[in-house]
């Protein structure tokens, strides 16, 4: 049966719908359904995507394409509607570069049905499900009105307050009263209340809102223009910033998640791209002392409603197979009072969700009734995510509901189905089968929609019966590095490429401990699914399942028995001698140690587990990375001047340690020297930073003092190691390069007549918003700038030429180190006349991040491997490098 992915779209939440698209993409069980990627684009053109472009980390990575994009004088990425030229045809030359045009009177041609992870407008809305209903094509979730119904917010209060449902004091005005804002002011301190949350009315849940907690109109002011798209602009805001801080600050504007985006209107004149927007602000600034920019994508309606100071929460309701609604049990947002942003729900290590809420069972009972009921009440199909607060009289307040919820690996939409033993891959094979029981009531041209039915209660009959073939591979995730939460979403993605793979049977294993000594555990898939690697500890050590979720258990049962496989429902602690029986091989999805130091790898040999990625000696070569510096200069690869940092010498000569360090010259780069490559990495511009630095690495106490942190600029949860050595770089720059940049090479081995061959793929280029490429940035979907193949010439043919140059020179790296399996390289390239090049390296990555949106996979795609096809080709190598082993010996 072919699934026709829909994702991407114009609205704000594009990129959380084209990582959600990949999401599905990847998870369709594949002895089902055939996967079909239709790109929804910037002009609301339908595109058959080439494949490997879904493994881009954002939209802007290929779309526009780069042979569209102006010479820009910024380096700020810009999305398809920055480019004026592109209205002229509606985008659609530039669509055709990036796949295949689709009229909707094409979709039958293409696929058999409909999913649908569009976001916001146009996809949430009714309107693509008014238009597969014109064509007969079935499609997920709810239909046509309550779709409509879940995008308004202000109409959802309306219709819940009529229904006599406890509805937060809310005021909506229109845009047309914006000249009014001091009388909106006062009625809603009136009707509502200080505090109160200003948001759009038709938008998703986490953008252009804010909480106002002070009686300020400046403060109310500014909420509501954010609420509409418009942004002032002063001229002190602008003058007075360097011209990288002038960068982040046009990046942060045009960035749709965080800011008003482009195009935006001043004085009635639309501005498309960055550096016409730059060009703007310098000329107003010279004569004006502020300027009032507004998106095009604006919003019609603004919603005020009382700030609910209480627990929330969110809560995913089915479709039973009986056709009742069945209520998932409810997940607890732990944060502070800050707004749960797009950084805080996709990062993993930043939130906590706890599901169930630790709450009685009758108030958990409470909740899911209430969400069951507004689940009706709407007429919603299928599914819907429905969030909500309980404040601290126990009153429940419903909010928000969504008939689309976010597909990304740590969305509500997984974690809460993996609480009743669904994995990803079967959880998307309910949508599908319910979504075509759904339209079949709800729709009159049906015989065809019942066929697709029987297929698939075939297939999934066909497929309980089948004899357990599978591969078995453990999934190694976790450990104890400052990269464990990563590491966890690393695993997670490999767990869910191989679940949906007629080859593989995945179960995972979460690894924890300390450098003395590392446990293992069995998970079943709701805990792997928690938030983060502490959440996921938690449970393992002190695992208690709630009373409650026998009975939602029992509740869906029917779901359970059709679509799930698992018995598992505990976590279970095993030995490595236990392991062997268990596994045919294992997949070491762990960043910094155990997993990239050889201490796996050594226990692994000793039960003859074959595994991925290189062997011991080379692990414990690069874990290190002053040692890996070491060993690439003395054979002749260029690396920057270093140093290494002991807390015995610092202790007892601090001046002779800064004395040396200040030798190698400021801005410095001070790094752990043994931990993840985005971890505690901060640029040194004086004195004062690297004591600061050094005093937080080699603090006494585990957590950080505030007063340290201010000093250290750390982001809110940002972890800082404590370490006993750490290492100082010269920080790289131009020179008396013409072109300069950064970037990351990946590469596979195999062998060929038992000896051992390299495959480079294309590098990409990394683009950070700040002075360091941030965790957010190399792993966060839709949040990193990397560019596919990397940009060393504007000429195709010198840009191969350096190409080869580079991958030459990584692969020469990788031999010398001994890496095997596979690999990531980071390094700087500058770029001399006559293609004249120097690669200076920054740090090798044996176990590189697997996560969704990391560029290894955008690289492996241009090779022609998909995700899936890259990973069995891993596994596949460690088969054979246990079996030539075993001969040689």
């Amino acid at each position: 049966m072919r699934i026709g992915i829909f994702f991407g779209g114009n609205s704000r939440e594009r990129e959380v719908s084209f990582a959600g698209g990949r999401t599905v993409y990847d998870n369709l069980d594949k002895t089902i359904f055939e996967a079909v990627p239709i790109f929804v684009d910037s002009f609301n053109n339908f595109i058959l995507l080439d494949w490997h472009l879904i493994y881009k980390g954002s939209i802007r990575d290929f779309y526009p394409s780069v042979n569209f994009l102006q010479a820009a004088k910024q380096e700020v990425q810009v999305y398809a509607e920055s480019l004026k030229a592109a209205y002229a045809d509606n985008g659609k030359l530039m669509a055709s570069k990036i796949g295949k045009l689709v009229r909707p009177d094409q979709f039958k041609a293409l696929f058999d049905f409909a999913f649908l992870a569009l976001h916001g407008n146009f996809g949430e809305d009714g309107t693509i499900q008014g238009l597969l209903e014109w064509y007969a094509i079935p499609y997920s979730g709810s239909g046509i009105l309550p779709s409509a119904a879940g995008m308004n917010k202000r109409l959802q209060k309306q219709w819940m307050k009529a229904a006599g449902m406890n509805v937060p004091k809310y005021y909506a005005f229109d845009k047309s009263k914006l000249a009014n804002l001091k009388q909106i002011f006062a009625d809603a301190k009136e009707q509502v209340g200080i505090p109160f949350v200003v948001k759009p009315a038709n938008q998703g849940s986490s953008v252009g809102v804010s909480v106002i907690s002070t009686d300020e109109f400046e403060v109310f002011e500014t909420a509501v223009k954010k609420a509409f798209f418009i942004q002032i602009i002063t001229k002190k805001e602008w003058v007075e910033k360097s011209k990288s801080e002038k960068t982040q600050f046009i990046q942060k504007i045009t960035n749709v998640k965080e800011g008003i985006g482009l195009p935006a209107i001043y004085n009635r004149k639309t501005y498309y791209h960055p550096d016409k927007l730059w060009l703007l602000l310098d000329k107003t600034f010279k004569t004006k002392k502020s300027l009032q920019l507004e998106s095009i994508y604006s919003e019609t309606e603004c919603l005020i409603e009382s700030f609910i100071e209480g627990r929330e929460f969110s809560c995913i309701v089915l479709r039973n197979e009986d056709g009742s609604a069945v209520a998932l049990p409810p997940t607890e947002i732990v944060k502070g009072r800050e707004i749960y942003d797009y950084r805080s729900k996709y990062l993993p290590g930043l939130s906590r969700k706890i599901t169930p809420m630790d709450l009685p069972e009758e108030k958990i009972q409470e909740i899911r009734k209430a969400c069951e009921h507004l689940f009706t009440y709407f007429n919603f199909h299928v599914y819907a995510r429905i969030d909500g607060f309980l404040n601290a009289n126990g009153e429940l307040f419903l909010n928000d509901p969504n008939t689309t919820s976010g597909m990304m690996p740590s969305s509500f939409f997984f974690h809460q189905a993996a609480e009743i033993g669904l994995n990803p891959s079967q959880f998307l094979t309910y949508i599908i089968r319910t979504s075509v029981a759904e339209r079949i009531a709800t729709q009159p041209m049906q015989e065809e929609h019942k066929k697709l039915l029987d297929n698939i209660e075939a297939q999934l009959t066909i497929n309980k019966s089948k004899k357990a073939t599978k591969k078995r591979v453990a999934v190694f995730m976790g450990g104890y590095s400052t990269e464990r939460h990563i590491s966890v979403e690393s695993g997670r993605n490999i767990y869910e490429k191989l679940a949906s793979s007629d080859k593989y049977q995945p179960f995972p294993v979460f690894v924890t401990g300390n450098d003395q000594h590392h446990e293992l555990y069995l998970l079943p898939v709701n805990v792997m699914l928690k938030d983060n690697a502490d959440d996921i500890r938690e449970k393992v050590m002190h695992y208690h399942q709630a009373p409650i979720m026998k009975k939602i258990i029992a509740e869906c049962k029917s779901i359970i028995n059709k679509y799930s496989n698992s018995q598992l429902f505990e976590p279970k602690k095993i030995s490595y001698a236990v392991l062997k029986n268990m596994a045919d091989t294992v997949f070491i999805a762990l960043h910094g140690r155990p997993g990239e130091d050889g201490t796996v790898q050594k226990e692994l040999h000793k039960i003859k587990l074959p595994f991925n990625g290189s062997d011991v000696q080379s692990s414990q070569l690069t874990i290190n990375k002053f040692d890996t510096n070491e060993l690439l200069k003395k054979n002749g690869f260029l690396v920057a001047e270093h140093m290494l940092v002991q807390q015995k010498d610092f202790i007892l000569n601090q001046q002779k340690v800064i004395n040396k360090a200040e030798k190698i010259g400021y801005p410095l780069i001070a790094k752990p020297a043994d931990d993840g490559c985005s971890s505690a990495v901060k640029k040194i511009k004086n004195r004062e930073q690297l004591i600061a630095y050094a005093e937080g690495v080699f603090r006494q106490e585990q957590e950080l003092n505030e007063l340290l942190r201010a000093r250290l600029k750390l982001a809110p949860k940002e972890e800082f190691p404590r370490k006993n050595f750490f290492l100082v770089e010269k920080f790289i720059e131009k020179g008396k390069a013409t072109h300069f940049l950064e970037v990351t090479g990946g590469m596979l081995t195999h062998y060929k007549n038992k000896k051992l061959v390299y495959e480079t793929f294309e590098p990409s280029e990394t683009l950070a918003e700040a002075e360091i490429l941030s965790l957010e940035e190399k792993f966060l979907a839709g949040q990193g700038q990397n560019i596919t193949p990397a940009r060393y010439a504007a000429s195709p043919k010198y840009n191969a030429i350096i190409s080869a140059k580079v991958q030459e020179e990584l692969k020469a790296a990788a031999k010398v180190l001994k890496v095997e399996g596979y690999c990531r390289i980071d390094a700087f390239v500058r770029v001399f006349p006559k293609n004249k090049i120097e690669v200076v390296f920054i740090e090798v990555n044996s176990l590189p991040g697997m996560t969704p949106a990391t560029a290894i996979f955008h690289q492996c795609a241009l090779s022609g491997y998909k995700p899936y096809e890259f990973i069995d080709r891993i596994l596949n190598f460690g088969e054979q490098r246990l079996l030539i082993n075993k001969k040689i010996k």
